[in-house]
Parts: structure tokens; C-alpha cells; sequence
């Protein structure tokens, strides 16, 4: 049945090797499980809830792109997408998180459309390589400054904005959980955030910074205080219009970027270097979108760890469904997961900020034109704490200055109408 379903023999692998590489993509996407709950609770959303959802999204989406499209991929809640929810819409904004909810769910609606029309991978084509970095740089400095502020290493200072915070138990513990986490990076250790958000609750306990878990396994936490409480009427306010243009640009080139470089890792691309199941893929991930705001969650994404799995020899949905089963039985220890402090989270999200600031090297700050528009994209994204707000200066100062250089025709006119649709939201 296993083979009918998967094709091992032609793809080359085995059950064994596909259960192993669906292990290693848990293990190393599972911070996911203790790191998104905690940052959506600081909208006032139902941590326990967030917990059992995190794992049905994660297994759900993992899933549908496991037997519908064959591929090694994971899918969960997306990092930046989630800080994006939490810190610029509901607590920046004032937007209540139903109507955040229901932002997100517009958002996969439309990306669905746009799949289906076949726009997803021309408006991919449309805008500049210098902004799509600049957007994954701007996100990895707005979490890894989250952070910062979530440890206590960086506090509220009316003189200066912001300074460096006092040297506290839990503050010392999170920036020895950092140094390990960066240790077994360098050491190429599988599921090292996952480890030193271990050894840092534990060492908390030890020393009496948390308290012990009060047991190990229980039945999840009902997801009825946040599943299908979204609120969609609210969302198609004006107003909200370009923050559903920001999930959507935002999701467009993670979940692209990472299903590229992935599949062409895993061997699942043609003669022509195309992927033939890139549209099932695309598709898959909008549908996971919609089902994640549903049940009660940010944007859901294609994640890059997935390629963890791959190089253990992934290469089929199997490997997926091995994963998709292992967030599943996750869900029944929550009460070690909610021993979890903050202070072991936040080194996680400074990691995954270095993780996204990758691609810095590859924008060219010596030509001005791409130069410029890029680091007000990424810089501005931490400084006004709005990823979308970063996102919109990128777009508009980049037409802008080919505008004014007399270049404007070598912008896409989906570019052109991108950031005229940002100049408009900015003033609305």
C-alpha cells in the first residue's frame, strides 16, 4: 500500500530511510510547538488552545501536501507571519484577534485565487530579488528583536527608546540557552533549538527560576476558545487591506523559496528544472492558510526545515506523514509544554532571526537603486515594529527612485500597482 501511495522504489527510497527523515524534520521544526503558542498569547488568545492548535495545523497541513502532492515538506504556522499577527496588527494596531483571524483567512482565500489564475508565480517574477531578501532580513531582525524584548535584554528606556536591560536569573539563563543553541548550530547537532530550549527549562528548574511540570501526559487543551472565532466581516475593512497584501506577499516568497530550494534538493524537479507538482504544492498551501485561520492561527507555511529531512534521504509524502504524526502525539504532553518559560524561548527566536539574515549578502548596497529601497524595507520593519510597514516603504522607494532615475520601465506594472497599493495604504 506504502508503495502504491508514495512510489519508493522510483523516488529511490525505502520505509526506513522516510521514517527516519520525517524524525530529523520534527526534531528540527519542533520549537515551533513551544515558540508560536507564547507569542500569540500576548494578544490575550487562550495559550493552551494555541498549543493544541499549533500541532493540529502543523499535522493537518503537513498532510495535505504529504498525499496530495508526494512531498517531503513540512507546513506549520509561519515565523514573522505570526510576530506580524501578534505584535503589529492586534497589538500595534489595536485590531481584536478574531478580526486578525479573519485577515489571515482573506489572505489564503485570495492567494488561493491567485494560484488558480496562475498570478502567484508572476508576481514572484514582478518584484525585485533585492526586496524579496530584504523582507526575509527585515523579518529575521523584527523576531530576533522580539526576542530580546520577550528575555528582558532589551527594556523600555524614555531617553533613548530602548536600552540594555539588567542581568536578572532568567536573563543569564536565556543568553546561556543562546550559547548553546549557536554551539550545536556550529556543530551541525539535529533539533539544536529544540535541545536548548530543553536544557535551558531544565537548568531554570534546577536553580529554581520555574516551576516543574505538573506531569507529563494529559489530553490537549480544547481548541474551542480560538477555533472559528475568526471574523471575516471585520476584515474587509479598508483599513486592513494592505496588512492582507502583507500576509499574502510575505507567505508568497517563504513558501515559493523554500519549495524551490527543497524540491530541487530531493531530486523532484524535470528535464527543465521545473517542479510538475509545484501547482498542488502552491495550492496546498493556501488551503492550509484558510484551515489554519479556521482552527485558529496565523498564516501557515511551507518551512525550510524541511530540507533537514530531505538530507537524510526524504524524498517522498511519506516522509511528511511521519512528521505530520509526530506533531500529533506532541499535542499529548502538554503540560511539559507549558513548564516552558519565556526565557527559553527567546533565545529560539534570535536564532531563527540569524537564520533569516541569510540573505543580506546577496543585495547589492554599492547600486543605490536596489541599495536603498532594500534597507528601508528591512530596517524599518524592527524600528516601527510592522513588518507590513517596513514592506510598503521598500515597494514605494523603489518605484520611486527608477522613477525618478527616468528607468521606470524596467518595473513590472505588478510592481508599479504593488506599491501604489502601498502608498495608498500608508495614507488611508
Amino acid at each position: 500500500m506504502l508503495e502504491r501511495l508514495f512510489q519508493l522504489k522510483e523516488h529511490g527510497t525505502n520505509l526506513r530511510t522516510e521514517a527516519i527523515a520525517g524524525l530529523t524534520t520534527f526534531l528540527t521544526a519542533s520549537y515551533i510547538i513551544f515558540v508560536h503558542p507564547g507569542m500569540l498569547a500576548a494578544t490575550g488568545m487562550d495559550q493552551g488552545a494555541l498549543t493544541t492548535v499549533t500541532c493540529l495545523s502543523a499535522s493537518l497541513a503537513t498532510l495535505l501536501i504529504a498525499l496530495w502532492a508526494n512531498a517531503p515538506l513540512m507546513m506549520a504556522p509561519g515565523m514573522g507571519l505570526n510576530a506580524f499577527f501578534a505584535f503589529t496588527l492586534v497589538l500595534g494596531e489595536g485590531v481584536p484577534w478574531p478580526t486578525a483571524l479573519g485577515v489571515v483567512f482573506l489572505s489564503g482565500v485570495f492567494f488561493l485565487v491567485l494560484t488558480w489564475l496562475g498570478f502567484r508565480e508572476r508576481m514572484v517574477r514582478a518584484i525585485p530579488q533585492s526586496l524579496r531578501l530584504a523582507t526575509s532580513v527585515g523579518i529575521g531582525l523584527f523576531i530576533a528583536f522580539i526576542g530580546m524584548k520577550n528575555l528582558g535584554l532589551i527594556v523600555k528606556n524614555d531617553a533613548t527608546l530602548v536600552a540594555l536591560g539588567s542581568f536578572s536569573p532568567a536573563v543569564v539563563l536565556g543568553l546561556v540557552g543562546l550559547t548553546l543553541a549557536v554551539l550545536l548550530e556550529i556543530r551541525r547537532v539535529r533539533g539544536s533549538i529544540l535541545l536548548a530550549i530543553l536544557l535551558t527549562t531544565a537548568a531554570g528548574m534546577l536553580f529554581g527560576q520555574s516551576p516543574l511540570p505538573t506531569g507529563i501526559l494529559a489530553l490537549p487543551p480544547s481548541p474551542a476558545p480560538i477555533a472559528f472565532k475568526l471574523d471575516i466581516a471585520g476584515a474587509l475593512n479598508v483599513s486592513l487591506w494592505a496588512s492582507i497584501f502583507s500576509f499574502m506577499f510575505v507567505d508568497l516568497f517563504d513558501s515559493l523559496g523554500t519549495m524551490l530550494a527543497v524540491c530541487r534538493e530531493a531530486g523532484m524537479t524535470d528535464e527543465n528544472g521545473e517542479i510538475p507538482k509545484l501547482p498542488r504544492m502552491l495550492t496546498a498551501d493556501a488551503l492550509a492558510t484558510v484551515g489554519g485561520a479556521l482552527l485558529g492561527t496565523s498564516t501557515t507555511t511551507t518551512y525550510i526545515e524541511s530540507a533537514s529531512g530531505v538530507s537524510d534521504g526524504g524524498r517522498t509524502g511519506l516522509t511528511g506523514v511521519v512528521t505530520a504524526l509526530l506533531f500529533v502525539a506532541a499535542a499529548f504532553f502538554t503540560p511539559l509544554i507549558a513548564a516552558v518559560p519565556a526565557y527559553a524561548t527567546a533565545p529560539a527566536l534570535m536564532i531563527v532571526g540569524i537564520f533569516m539574515m541569510r540573505g543580506i549578502g546577496g543585495i547589492d548596497f554599492y547600486h543605490f537603486e536596489e541599495g536603498a529601497p532594500a534597507f528601508l524595507t528591512f530596517i524599518l520593519m524592527p524600528l516601527t515594529f510592522s513588518i507590513a510597514t517596513g514592506l510598503a516603504f521598500g515597494l514605494i522607494s523603489f518605484v520611486l527612485f527608477k522613477l525618478l532615475a527616468g528607468r521606470i520601465r524596467e518595473c513590472d506594472p505588478f510592481l508599479i500597482g504593488a506599491a501604489i497599493f502601498a502608498a495608498v495604504s500608508l495614507l488611508v
